[in-house]
């Protein structure tokens, strides 16, 4: 059953390449990237064409560029030195050479290389910028990004090292290592040498041509694709987030009053509103409500009773958060940026990640609190003095301690998400000499939050193991219909714990299937769109 409440705009990711036609490339024109379409290129290795009207653009600007340095005024990066260095000439017999030690010189990242849906959306997004013809490259240097999609090359790019301003220089400099043939890349499974995966489909390296090193390393790319891969997964968790608190109520057999309508609209915070909506549908028809529906409880604890406004505000992060890195996706981050209609080339600020760093940490936040509320309902689920069911949710409690340190996992998970939800835009170390003095740390924010959602994916699976064994202490008396499908999906990753065993196998397993969106499919099979 469909939420009639849910905003029209709560945005649906793509789970399986059977929601699309096999094969078709996604046509890229550097403005209209949608979120099913970077999804398709990310995620399901679907190819690339490049409109011809974009590729127009991408030749004026690169005649733009050519005409400008036949002049001798100075054009940042074009014929300068770049940073603290800007002032510093470049002849122009060397300005290839300028280009070329650009990219290996910032090309130092380190850490866990980016996984493969965030390097295929960063290529896809650089090839996007690059389409709105303010870069100055050549068309070649656009195509042969877009080669690299297609034949599936993927660069390897260390995760640490950009602090978002000019962008995300070092790892993008890994990403242009690649495309002159110098760095390592993913290719059918093995890592190996770029010039070697690129001669083995018939491509030539890039010889970066003036200002084209600096537009390949210039940009947001890397955080905007690293934030657009987190918001895929958390939109899934927000949905297991409304079937997990829906369990929780069936298991510690609360009131659904706190749900109406009627007090929703009292307040007109429309996700909060979906929320309800969402918990209302789950429970609806539901056995064991209908089992108590005369007992004399007037309300329960927030975690329960406030759980609309608390998800309502997550889900409405999440919103802001996906609609400024779309209009990310589609924008003009490098510098300088060049002007073709106006035959100007002008310095100025755009790869400044501050739009995308401020709204990952505001997810971070967010993210991390829904993990707060979870953990606060798994403790009552364990808690006899507050359940009414057995002590840690098992029998013969003493000898079994049942689920009492599962709750000890999702505390740490729930401290661990509080120190990461800590800001990072709100930091600045000034870098180049002090030409950079103020820089958004959004890459920081991306991996941060990162770790936020693997955390929180853990922590929603020890919520609906707990929930599941707390509800089968009911029998005879069963969940919804609708509930029944998400207790029979968990079931599928641990049964009913009789006596003491290690759920870790468990809890890792279901917490991987709910960042993979199954349990919003498996829902959805059923009928129950959240």
């Amino acid at each position: 059953m469909t939420s009639k409440s849910t905003p029209p705009s709560w945005p649906t990711f793509p789970h399986n390449e059977g929601n699309t036609v096999e094969h078709t490339p996604v046509l890229l024109d550097g403005s209209n990237l949608d979120l099913e379409q970077y999804t398709r290129i990310a995620r399901f290795h679907h190819k690339v064409a490049l409109a011809q009207e974009a590729l127009e653009r991408v030749k004026r600007s690169r005649r733009t560029v050519d005409e400008r340095l036949k002049e001798e005024t100075s054009y940042y990066g074009i014929n300068t030195g770049f940073g603290a260095l800007a002032n510093v000439r470049i002849p122009r017999d060397k300005l290839a050479q300028l280009q070329l030690n650009l990219i290996r010189s910032h090309a130092v990242g380190v850490g866990r290389p980016l996984p493969e849906t965030i390097v295929r959306g960063l290529l896809a997004l650089r090839i996007q910028t690059m389409l709105r013809g303010h870069s100055g490259v050549r068309p070649e240097t656009v195509c042969l990004m877009a080669e690299l999609l297609n034949h599936g090359i993927h660069p390897v790019i260390p995760s640490q090292g950009s602090v978002g301003a000019s962008g995300d220089l070092a790892p993008l400099a890994h990403l242009a290592l690649a495309l002159i043939g110098e760095g390592r890349v993913v290719w059918k499974g093995q890592t190996v040498l770029a010039r070697e995966a690129l001669a083995a489909c018939g491509l030539r390296p890039l010889e970066p041509g003036a200002k084209e090193g600096l537009s390949l390393i210039n940009g947001t790319q890397v955080m905007t694709a690293t934030g657009l891969e987190c918001l895929h997964r958390a939109r899934d968790l927000l949905i297991a987030a409304d079937v997990s608190l829906a369990l929780t109520i069936d298991a510690l057999k609360g009131t659904p009053a706190a749900f109406a309508q009627a007090i929703q609209k009292a307040r007109n915070q429309k996700f909060q509103e979906t929320v309800a909506a969402n918990v209302r549908s789950l429970l609806s028809g539901d056995p064991i409500v209908a089992s108590h529906e005369s007992c004399t409880k007037v309300q329960d604890p927030y975690s329960l009773r406030c759980a609309p406004q608390v998800h309502g505000a997550v889900r409405h992060a999440h919103q802001h958060a996906l609609e400024v890195l779309l209009t990310e996706a589609n924008a003009s981050t490098d510098n300088p940026l060049v002007f073709a209609d106006e035959n100007a080339i002008i310095s100025g600020g755009n790869f400044h990640g501050a739009p995308v760093a401020y709204v990952l940490d505001y997810a971070a936040i967010t993210l991390a609190d829904l993990g707060n509320i979870t953990e606060r309902r798994i403790e009552k689920l364990v808690n006899p003095h507050m359940s009414g069911l057995p002590p840690f949710l098992t029998q013969d409690s003493g000898l079994n301690s049942g689920h009492m340190i599962t709750h000890v996992v999702a505390a740490a998970l729930t401290n661990e998400n509080k120190v990461l939800a800590t800001p990072a835009s709100c930091d600045s170390i000034p870098t180049s000499a002090e030409q950079e003095d103020h820089v958004s740390m959004g890459m920081t924010s991306a991996l941060k939050l990162t770790r936020i959602i693997d955390n929180l994916s853990h922590i929603l699976a020890i919520e609906l193991i707990a929930a599941c064994q707390g509800v089968d202490f009911h029998r005879p008396e069963q969940p919804s219909k609708q509930l029944q499908v998400a207790h029979d999906f968990v079931r599928g990753f641990t049964p009913f714990m009789t006596e003491d065993r290690s759920l870790s196998d468990d809890i890792t397993a279901l917490a991987r299937a709910l960042k993979e969106g199954q349990l919003t499919a498996k829902m959805a099979q059923a009928g129950v769109v959240l």
